[in-house]
């Protein structure tokens, strides 16, 4: 079984941090004597908190079976709720805490021969390690071994740069170059995750979960013919 899997993390208000970490966090803005140039390094700090898995929460996990071509996007909600069928029945909605929501990824990593991602290994299985710590909850899985060993992850950033060697650009920039439709053509990307959080609209945020994964597999078919030496 492959799987390919994308996450959508949300930043904590930053004053529910301790004044340490506020501390820390802050510590170049408030050193900066221009005020404007201040507030833009506040905001700026603020809207990374999103990336840090002490700062910030998973809110959806979107797996994708590549051989079914069917889609299980876990997301932020109450337990009691039902499960949404999309109308092309590819794709399943789930809603459940954060402690289900890794549980049930470490669970599926247990079982999976390889996962896909887009930047998995810089961003996203690091963050899922240690939120899963924070939350007391044990990975089942390293998948952070060997970088160059692609039998567990295929990280399509990694293959797409040649590790490295060239620049990194963003999904919807290699969507572009490839045709393929991206998921911004939907009208929301990884900017507004925060803002519809804020506003209650975590079912949107689970869709667009749901379209990541799903490009990130067209991006790997392209790799996996073309680029699979």
């Amino acid at each position: 079984m492959q799987l390919v899997f994308d996450i959508e993390t949300v930043g904590f208000e930053i004053d529910t941090l301790s004044d340490s970490q506020k501390e820390f966090l802050l510590r170049y803005a408030e050193k900066e004597k221009d005020s404007e140039i201040k507030e833009q390094k506040i905001d700026e700090a603020i809207r990374y908190l999103s990336l840090y898995p002490f700062t910030a929460k998973v809110i959806a996990i979107g797996l994708y079976h590549t051989e079914m071509e069917k889609a299980l996007v876990l997301y932020e909600g109450e337990k009691e709720q039902k499960n949404v069928v999309s109308d092309d029945e590819h794709v399943v909605y789930k809603a459940m805490t954060e402690v289900d929501m890794l549980k049930t990824f470490w669970q599926y990593a247990e079982k999976v021969e390889k996962f896909i991602s887009f930047n998995g290994r810089n961003f996203d299985i690091p963050f899922l390690m240690l939120r899963s710590a924070v939350l007391k909850i044990k990975p089942t899985v390293n998948f952070l071994g060997n970088r160059f060993n692609t039998s567990k992850h295929i990280d399509l950033l990694e293959q797409f740069t040649f590790y490295g060697l060239i620049r990194k650009f963003n999904l919807d920039f290699y969507c572009h170059a490839f045709g393929i439709e991206s998921p911004k053509s939907k009208g929301v990307s990884g900017m507004e995750v925060k803002q519809l959080y804020e506003a209650g609209r975590i079912e949107e945020i689970a869709v667009y979960c749901g379209q990541d994964i799903r490009t990130t597999y067209e991006l790997y078919k392209i790799w996996n013919e073309y680029l699979n030496l």
